[in-house]
């Protein structure tokens, strides 16, 4: 969306916005405006609404630090998509990082607190974002529009970024449900102003979910139909998907069958296909790609941030790696794999599954020391080049223009395939074998890595050699019950080099201590 427009032209959306979510978050407007001088205007909603694209992206009004969204931790650290791909990779097999900022290595250790900085920016993230998108959906209102005198198009246009953001909003609750059960609960119908938020089940926040993405299901744009970055209707089939894969653990009640219907909405629209390299749907310009459903945007020039993607290109980069290889002026050698997922690959150097993007030289397999960059391979999955090998419009090589594919036509197949093997009707297990062979028939070259069965192990190590790095990973290991336990360790798992088991109240992080002085309607997840 032309880069979100220039982050939304900075200044005019902090809107005036009115804290109607919980705790400490720091929501003072860095603007004299209010919301009434920014929507009577009919040409400041794209704005607004490129401002709750860009919340996914960027840490405030100022790249890439200045003015910060959120107080109480390092504005680099504090962005969304860092935030969140930590959450979701640090404390799996995944990936580690060799910094000890803070109560980062809690992630490791799966030991964290309702203390911890790292899970409280996080759950402020969400809140904020959460907070962005009511504002909006309150502003747009066909009252509100018709008592402006808004019409015709630009009421056309308003309903339609009303429904994006209510897809935004979603997706942020759907992350407030994966990570932290059950939450505060706001909506546009919550007037502005000083009142405490409810606190919501997790089964109610499951079925507000699933009824916010059927109601907005044809408000939006048809599949590839809006502009790049923006939502449409594929996205929310894939996020719908996703809710109901995971409805066993969110509400104690399968809903594969569901699963499979909106995977099939997604594939059956011939909209996505699948890139045909694997490496180009991690490049700086993979926006041309056909596979990626909806991406976190980023441009060299327009986004900088330091989290983000600048985090995931620079920080996998150190030891021997050449940083011009990536189209960066430098790494920040910090993130590496560990031994349990490279073995997920019988051959490490992507001469037979491509998939396999480790750098081994002057690396190695085991980590003995965590802190040690050498220790563990470095992954070269995400670069600041483009197809063509040159590098992104950052003149200086610090920011990059590579987007984050948080929903890709690969994860629907392995979600159809998942959805079958567990009972779900609608679909059949010919299909899903084809389609899981059609991403190895990529990974491969051809038909060399064809399976002829699958069960669900196969599935979470081909999700894992297909997926990582690209958040999935905790989730995943939640929903085939190997997150906790000793069924699956993998090196660090608890603190320990060998990997060990942990408390089961773990695939909940707790609702940060200050949100529960600041609310005495909230309670604390079990085990904290």
């Amino acid at each position: 969306m032309e880069r979100i427009i220039t982050i939304a032209r900075a200044g005019i959306i902090a809107i005036a916005l009115t804290a109607t979510s919980c705790g400490t978050l720091d929501l003072t407007p860095s603007t004299e405006l209010t919301s009434a001088s920014v929507y009577n205007d009919p040409a400041n909603y794209k704005l607004v609404l490129a401002k709750l694209y860009a919340g996914l992206a960027v840490s405030g009004q100022q790249g890439p630090a200045g003015k910060p969204d959120i107080s109480g931790i390092d504005e680099g650290f504090s962005t969304y998509l860092r935030q969140y791909w930590k959450a979701q990779e640090l404390t799996t097999d995944e990936a580690v990082i060799g910094w000890n900022d803070g109560s980062l290595p809690d992630y490791h250790e799966m030991d964290w607190t309702s203390a911890n900085e790292f899970i409280s920016a996080m759950y402020n993230r969400i809140y904020y974002q959460i907070t962005l998108c009511n504002e909006f959906i309150r502003e747009t209102t066909d009252d509100k529009l018709s008592s402006r005198g808004i019409s015709g198009q630009a009421a056309t246009d308003a309903r339609l970024f009303r429904a994006e953001a209510r897809f935004l909003r979603a997706l942020s609750y759907y992350h407030a449900l994966d990570m932290f059960g059950n939450v505060p609960f706001v909506t546009e119908a919550d007037a502005p102003g000083s009142f405490l938020p409810r606190q919501t089940t997790r089964t109610e926040l499951f079925n507000y979910i699933e009824s916010e993405l059927k109601a907005i299901e044809n408000e939006l744009a048809a599949p590839r139909q809006n502009e790049y970055g923006r939502a449409d209707k594929g996205a929310a089939w894939t996020l719908l998907t996703k809710l109901y894969l995971n409805a066993q653990v969110y509400t104690g009640a399968g809903r594969y069958t569901d699963a499979i219907t909106y995977a099939n909405k997604v594939i059956q629209s011939n909209a996505y296909a699948l890139e045909p390299t694997y490496q180009r749907l991690f490049l700086a310009d993979n926006n041309n790609s056909k596979e990626i459903i909806f991406a976190i945007t980023f441009d060299g020039q327009r986004t900088k941030t330091w989290g983000g993607m600048t985090f995931l290109v620079h920080a996998p980069v150190g030891g021997s790696m050449d940083p011009k290889q990536f189209g960066i002026n430098g790494g920040w050698a910090g993130v590496r794999a560990t031994r349990s997922f490279v073995e997920k690959f019988s051959d490490v150097t992507g001469k037979t599954d491509t998939r396999a993007m480790f750098y081994t030289n002057g690396q190695t397999l085991e980590i003995s020391d965590i802190f040690t960059f050498s220790n563990g391979y470095a992954i070269t999955k995400y670069k600041n080049l483009t197809t063509a090998g040159v590098a992104g419009s950052d003149p200086e090589g610090n920011f990059p223009d590579t987007d984050f594919p948080m929903l890709r036509l690969a994860d629907v197949y392995l979600m159809y395939a998942e959805a079958v093997l567990r009972g779900g009707t609608g679909g059949d297990l010919t299909t899903a074998l084809n389609y899981v062979n059609l991403l190895r028939q990529r990974a491969y070259g051809g038909a060399s890595g064809n399976v002829s069965s699958i069960n669900l192990q196969f599935i979470i190590d081909e999700r894992a050699r297909e997926l990582y790095w690209e958040a999935h990973r905790r989730t995943d290991l939640i929903r085939f019950g190997l997150f906790t336990t000793q069924a699956y360790v993998w090196p660090w798992k608890g603190g320990v080099q060998q990997g060990r088991a942990v408390e089961d109240f773990r695939t909940l992080f707790p609702i940060p201590a200050s949100d529960l002085v600041a609310n005495p309607n909230l309670k604390q997840n079990p085990g904290y």
